[in-house]
């Protein structure tokens, strides 16, 4: 059964999650909790990203700090925690390394190579730590505002897992998909397994929404995506409502969001997410033109922005909430991707005011 925590006392996001009427746009970013704020530098001091994520005091301590730098600015949270615990619990060796990123010593370049891989995954007993961080952020929060859980999509985790970190060219996992597609659809289905149950889980433990992240979506042609990526996010977003009825709670909103594929929008409002994420290529306009009230839309201010001074910022406030009709119905604001490290916080706090003040809701 899922934990009881103290009531919401703002559930702005999820009303607009359900496509309801709300007062005003809820307004959070992705990697709001992070390095652009002196004190996730300072909580984490040399610690290793991954030991702070196995942390349930220390994740649900750096998940609150935008709530409480912004106090009364941010309608949702989202737990400190990374896409590739996924590939650490199917028995993946996964370093973070300073000023390169995610590492992979041993990544899958071939079949025989998934053997590394395990057979079962209890999730419940690999991905612990999480759901412990969850539970104790839902204390902590005490009903300020609803928390968010997430996971990384099936294609964008197997990109990751072969290419053994980053890439500019994609060129082992391409590889992969054309030259063994069956073996390809075998391994996004495991991933996408443990993915569901890893969703289900965080809800049990008090996540109140979800976002899928398929970050390396825009790797893939329309021809691809529709091949590689859009049946597994189908499948979660089928499957995941159904597996936390079976544990005994009750289904939460989810989110949609796939990086660099603005060719799929139509198709990702009917992938049978609430919302879908909006990266900074789409025009809001069109965009809510396309969704035509399918779907809640988030986004989608380039992040970037945040870096051309508070002229900038407002400007494109202005326009964005104008493309997005004003938000009193369709729309979470955040930015196209997640806020980048050397963002000056008070300019993300000026991008907030500005969006209350913008929509007419000045708190």
């Amino acid at each position: 059964m899922a934990e009881t925590f103290e009531p919401l006392s703002n559930d702005l996001i999820l009303r607009a999650a359900r496509g309801e009427p709300v007062e005003r746009p809820p307004i959070w970013v992705m990697r709001q909790a992070g390095r652009y704020l002196p004190e996730y530098n300072q909580a984490k001091g040399g610690r290793d990203f991954f030991s702070v994520c196995r942390d349930p005091e220390l994740a649900s301590t750096i998940t609150l700090q935008p709530i409480l730098r912004y106090a009364n600015l941010i309608d949702a949270a989202i737990i400190f925690s990374d896409i590739l615990v996924i590939p650490q619990a199917m028995g993946m060796t996964v370093e973070m390394l300073e000023a390169k990123g995610p590492h992979f010593p041993n990544p899958l370049r071939k079949p025989e190579d998934l053997s590394q891989l395990k057979s079962e995954v209890d999730v419940r007993a690999e991905l612990a730590y999480v759901f412990d961080a969850i539970r104790l952020t839902r204390r902590k929060l005490a009903g300020r505002v609803p928390l968010i859980g997430f996971v990384g999509a099936p294609w964008t985790l197997m990109s990751y897992m072969v290419e053994g970190g980053g890439s500019k060219t994609f060129m082992f996992v391409k590889t992969w998909i054309f030259k063994h597609p069956s073996t390809t659809h075998s391994l996004l289905a495991r991933i996408t397994d443990v993915c569901v149950e890893f969703l289900a889980h965080q809800v049990l433990a008090g996540a109140q929404m979800l976002q899928v992240f398929d970050s390396w979506a825009g790797e893939l042609s329309p021809h691809d995506f529709r091949t590689f990526a859009l049946p597994y996010i189908r499948r979660i977003s089928a499957r995941v409502p159904v597996r936390i009825k079976e544990l005994g709670g009750e289904p939460v909103p989810m989110t949609i969001f796939a990086k660099g594929a603005w060719y799929a929008l139509d198709e990702l409002c009917e992938s049978g997410y609430q919302v879908v994420g909006l990266d900074w290529t789409h025009d809001p306009e069109s965009a809510v033109a396309v969704a035509n009230g399918r779907v809640t839309l988030q986004g989608n201010m380039d992040p970037n922005v945040l870096y051309g001074g508070r002229e900038a910022i407002t400007q494109a406030v202005e326009r964005i909430a104008k493309g997005f009709g004003g938000g009193r119905k369709g729309w979470i604001v955040n930015l196209g991707h997640g806020i980048t490290p050397f963002v000056d916080p008070e300019d993300l706090k000026w991008f907030f005011e500005e969006t209350r003040r913008v929509t007419g809701a000045s708190e």
